[in-house]
């Protein structure tokens, strides 16, 4: 491949390039979320398991409605930072809420 013109070669690349780092600029700013997730704190009270308030904000929580139990149990667990499903009394668990 020869270039005839190097001058036009370069203006397009650059050109490109512009496009390029403009389309991924609006899509790094584009959220694909259907809202804003906002967080409310609650704290672990006796008896108390993962899967216990999963399935309370499964039932009571848009963010959560329609997911699989264990996908909630999951993201808790993701969000919190969480190794393992054990809990103490007076933990804190981030969940979000919509």
């Amino acid at each position: 491949m020869k270039i005839v013109n190097l001058s036009k070669f370069v203006r397009s690349i650059i050109l490109l390039l512009g496009i390029c780092i403009l389309f991924c600029l609006f899509i790094n700013n584009t959220s694909f979320s259907y809202g804003d997730i906002q967080y409310k704190y609650i704290y672990v009270s006796n008896g108390d398991t993962l899967w216990k308030i999963a399935k309370e904000e499964k039932d009571n929580n848009k963010y959560y409605s329609n997911k699989d139990i264990r996908d909630i149990v999951d993201n808790i667990k993701y969000l919190n930072k969480l190794e393992n499903s054990n809990l103490k009394m007076h933990q804190e668990l981030k969940i979000p809420i919509i």
